[in-house]
């Protein structure tokens, strides 16, 4: 954890205490146990989706951590990104999901796909609950505190056919897809979309629609790398 990130409900009531918190759940025993910090410790701390700044120990035991914190700059900018994901392995959902917003993604689709088991939408591990907790690592990590904005999109034809061109206005739109002739853009400076389909990638029919509706394919080369490994190095290859 890079950044103790607090929650607008650990903050007193009264404005007086607007700059004080006391801490007793787990991140107060990551204080304790994972940091070893002691009264006195300066900490880098953020308010989610506010500010960032510093915080200082005033008095730390075992159940509970006090801190008096200002908070005086703004979080590192989100990519102008929204990555559309077809629905990952539950397994394997929150660490992507987490991977997407440590490295800045401003908005993710999860999106459904042939190759999508229908069972991976009820599994308790790509839950609201579950994936927030994942893009909550994601921000301590990376230091952010703005939350990516995160949809799902369960049926896979209306949503390419009547909300993805709205969403491809003033962006590019990318398919990343392993048998596609062209190569990938070198960089990417504007805002854009980027599609990356399940393990096997989209079927024929799904690229056919996803390019109708504006998207440009491309691939990476001739090595078929896993969702969790594509996602990482097109963002790295793309924006990084």
């Amino acid at each position: 954890m890079n950044l103790l990130l607090l929650q607008p409900e650990d903050l007193g009531t009264h404005s007086d205490d607007i700059n004080r918190v006391t801490l007793s759940d787990w991140r107060a025993q990551h204080i304790r146990e994972v940091l070893r910090a002691s009264s006195g410790d300066t900490l880098k701390v953020g308010l989610l989706n506010g500010l960032i700044g510093t915080a200082t120990i005033t008095a730390i035991s075992n159940d509970k951590v006090s801190l008096e914190f200002e908070l005086h700059k703004p979080p590192p900018p989100k990519l102008p990104l929204t990555l559309l994901l077809a629905l990952p392995r539950p397994k394997m959902a929150r660490r992507i999901i987490r991977a997407a917003t440590e490295l800045g993604a401003a908005e993710i689709i999860l999106l459904n796909s042939y190759r999508v088991d229908k069972s991976y939408w009820q599994s308790p591990l790509v839950s609201d609950e579950t994936l927030h907790k994942a893009m909550l690592e994601g921000l301590e990590q990376a230091g952010d505190t703005h939350l990516p904005i995160l949809q799902r999109a369960t049926r896979f034809k209306p949503f390419v056919e009547d909300q993805l061109p709205n969403l491809l206005k003033n962006k590019i739109g990318l398919l990343a897809h392993p048998y596609a002739d062209q190569g990938p853009p070198h960089s990417v400076s504007q805002a854009c979309l980027l599609a990356i389909g399940p393990e096997g990638g989209f079927i024929p029919y799904e690229c056919e629609k996803l390019i109708a509706a504006g998207l440009q394919s491309f691939s990476l080369g001739p090595r078929i790398l896993k969702t969790e490994t594509a996602v990482s190095t097109l963002i790295g290859r793309l924006f990084l």
